[in-house]
């Protein structure tokens, strides 16, 4: 963790009701704000970042995440059928594993198969469809949910937190921890969709991007990698210097091919900010710092412009996701950083999203 000071003084957090379960369980949004205006909404249900609220380059205050202004929207028929993960916390493995089957300690496991032939996002019902237990902490709020052992087949009962934290700086930090009490496996992040523009009706092709990536992780059919790390050089997945996004998307590589646009994990160097992310047409910067070893874009692929939320419809290539995480299908590639965690250790991770504009 960086041990840059940050003021959290004057953020303040509200407690809102902000819908019901069908056993009439009340689900509650937190509202983090800052002296400045800008603001982030984040649910226990899911540990989900609904609403970020920050200031264009006229000061207009701007919301840059796909979402929805009530909670039966996330868990509408709709929502489900498009599997759009909007912005929840993803585990106990974010990602895909292959054919959801990996050893540990020699044992064999089988988790769900629920993207094509593969395991995804953590099963048929991850951490993005759990409700989390909430404490306000100074400048945000931390989750935290207990998956017991067995749950979606990973061994080990799991305790999991996830802090929201906003600065004055318009920087929201998420933090995560984890602890078991059995070898298992373990993989999250946040699957937010940003759009910068300032309309989160239109796409994000426009907006420029760059990566402190030099390599990639190649995949097969199925986005499921081969165990090969290739240098990003003369492919469309290159974001050492700025870009549009659409040089990604819009590229005929067998990579983007495979994925429909982008939807590759692209592996970090040391240097810092990990990522930044600009629209031309707002003026909002966005920069991403992280502990971890490499980040999912998605682009958004497979939006086919039926999601409505927050009064607009969400088109393909609509939001994208920068996905911090380790790398997909981990637990089955002993050379990729490993996601396996013993419980005699701690795992500790975090990402931040910092704003600014541009003139």
């Amino acid at each position: 963790m960086s041990t840059k000071s940050i003021n959290r003084t004057n953020v303040t957090v509200e407690k809102t009701v902000f819908g019901q379960t069908t056993a009439g369980r009340d689900i509650h949004l937190f509202t983090l704000k800052n002296s400045n205006g800008a603001k982030a909404c984040v649910t226990n249900y899911g540990a989900t970042l609904t609403h970020l609220v920050v200031p264009d380059r006229e000061g207009e205050m701007t919301d840059v995440v796909l979402g929805f202004d009530r909670f039966e929207d996330y868990v509408s028929e709709a929502s489900q059928k498009a599997g759009a993960f909007m912005g929840c916390t993803v585990g106990r493995v974010c990602n895909r594993i292959d054919h959801g089957q990996f050893e540990l300690e020699g044992k064999q496991y089988q988790v769900a198969v629920t993207n094509g032939a593969h395991h995804l996002h953590g099963g048929q019902e991850g951490f993005d469809k759990k409700i989390w237990e909430a404490n306000t902490i100074e400048g945000g709020v931390e989750f935290t949910y207990t998956s017991p052992d067995g749950e979606e087949n990973y061994p080990g009962t799991l305790t999991v937190t996830v802090a929201f934290t906003l600065s004055e700086e318009n920087e929201l930090t998420l933090t995560y921890g984890a602890k078991t009490d059995k070898t298992t496996v373990v993989n999250l992040t946040n699957h937010s969709y940003f759009n910068l523009s300032g309309d989160l009706s239109s796409t994000i092709l426009e907006h420029d991007l760059q990566v402190n990536a030099p390599f990639y992780v190649a995949v097969k059919e199925g986005s499921i990698p081969t165990g090969e790390i290739l240098s990003v050089k003369g492919t469309p997945l290159d974001f050492l210097q700025t870009k549009k996004v659409k040089e990604g998307v819009e590229a005929d590589h067998p990579q983007t091919v495979i994925a429909n646009g982008l939807d590759q994990t692209l592996v970090f160097d040391k240097n810092q900010p990990a990522a930044v992310l600009t629209s031309e047409a707002s003026g909002i910067r966005m920069e991403v710092a992280t502990s971890e070893p490499g980040v999912q874009l998605y682009s958004a692929n497979y939006f086919d412009g039926t999601l409505q939320g927050k009064g607009k419809t969400y088109p393909t290539h609509g939001g994208i996701a920068l996905e911090t995480q380790h790398f997909p299908d981990s637990p089955n590639h002993p050379h990729f950083p490993s996601v396996v965690l013993r419980p005699e250790e701690r795992f500790q991770s975090y990402t931040s999203f910092k704003f600014s504009v541009i003139k």
